[in-house]
């Protein structure tokens, strides 16, 4: 006997109440969570600073400073957080900066007046991380080890170079970016050129294979080997990528100091790795986040103007700093666990 057909179930429209939303878009709610997070920090410190100096920190002036000195910083930033994402880390960018910074400012680098100075910031950072590169991606070496190394010798390279003097910046055409007179609608060329360098960074990072390739070696290196990346090669790119972002920043800090010192860039690494890591980057590698690393520069950067407004001492500083790694770092775990 024929058991009856039972008639075929139409799908109404509506989505089924125990269906997981794609992993797409789980990542990006996570990702507007981590967002909010660090823009709700920020907003939050430019209360504080506008309640306790409202005449000092609200100044335009003052504004500008603080953009100013988050490009330099932030520039680095930029490269740290395509190293990390892959799995990698960078301990010598403070070192490279004030290396690329100091032999830019040579008398003899000098006699090349603007070009000169820019061609050799940027060679020397590009042909630090080249040696960073090679020995981390060719030689097998840990990286915590080979850029630790890169730190070392920079520093020291640096000092002999310097002989602990200060290297006066003479080329007028140098020191005029860092003048008022340079500035476009009153935004600091410095601060224009660190956006330029952000927007290429985030559309590398996100729109690119080359993004992709980093966020894969990252995730799963063995795996990125088997789909065909070049995971050595990924690795020396990435570490040459952090090499010009060091130049860059050098010749910022050129520019804002209006000298080359071999004191350059101290704890930059700290720092980098700090703002990378709560603007949502994984220390492990896998994710990078552009955006929240150029935030977490921001709020960093504005902590300092905040302390040094209300005359406060450094080591307090460093405190609300390792503070405020920390409230970020829960504030987003728990808000993304809740996502």
């Amino acid at each position: 006997m024929t058991q009856p057909v039972s008639p075929p179930r139409y799908d109404s429209g509506k989505a089924s109440a125990t269906a997981e939303p794609p992993a797409w878009r789980t990542l990006a709610a996570r990702a507007d969570v981590r967002t909010l997070s660090l823009l709700g920090v920020l907003a939050a410190l430019i209360v504080i600073g506008g309640v306790t100096k409202p005449d000092e920190f609200l100044d335009t002036r003052n504004l500008q400073l603080v953009l100013t000195q988050a490009s330099v910083i932030g520039v680095v930033t930029v490269g740290m957080t395509f190293v990390i994402t892959s799995g990698g880390i960078d301990l010598s960018v403070g070192a490279i900066v004030a290396l690329a910074s100091v032999w830019a400012t040579t008398v003899a680098t000098q006699e090349y007046g603007f070009a000169g100075i820019l061609f050799t910031a940027l060679a020397v950072g590009v042909g630090c991380g080249l040696v960073n590169g090679l020995l981390v991606a060719y030689g097998r070496m840990v990286p915590f080890i080979a850029t630790l190394a890169m730190l070392a010798s920079a520093r020291g390279l640096a000092l002999q170079i310097t002989d602990g003097r200060t290297q006066i910046v003479t080329v007028d055409s140098v020191l005029g970016l860092g003048e008022r007179d340079a500035y476009l609608l009153g935004i600091p060329p410095l601060v224009l050129v660190f956006a330029v360098v952000t927007v290429i960074g985030w559309l590398v990072l996100n729109r690119t294979t080359f993004g992709r390739r980093t966020v894969a070696v990252g995730g799963n290196a063995e795996a990125a080997r088997l789909a065909g990346i070049d995971v050595r090669r990924q690795r020396l790119y990435l570490y040459l990528l952090s090499g010009l972002c060091c130049g860059i920043a050098a010749f910022l800090l050129i520019v804002l100091a209006g000298s080359g010192q071999n004191t350059n860039g101290n704890l930059y690494e700290l720092d980098a790795i700090a703002a990378a890591i709560i603007g949502g980057t994984l220390l492990s590698g896998g994710r990078g986040t552009i955006t929240g690393s150029v935030l977490g520069v921001l709020i960093f950067t504005t902590i300092t103007d905040i302390f040094a407004l209300n005359n406060l001492q450094s080591d307090v500083q460093q405190i609300a700093k390792g503070a405020i790694i920390v409230a970020a770092v829960l504030v987003q775990r728990r808000t993304a666990s809740t996502t």
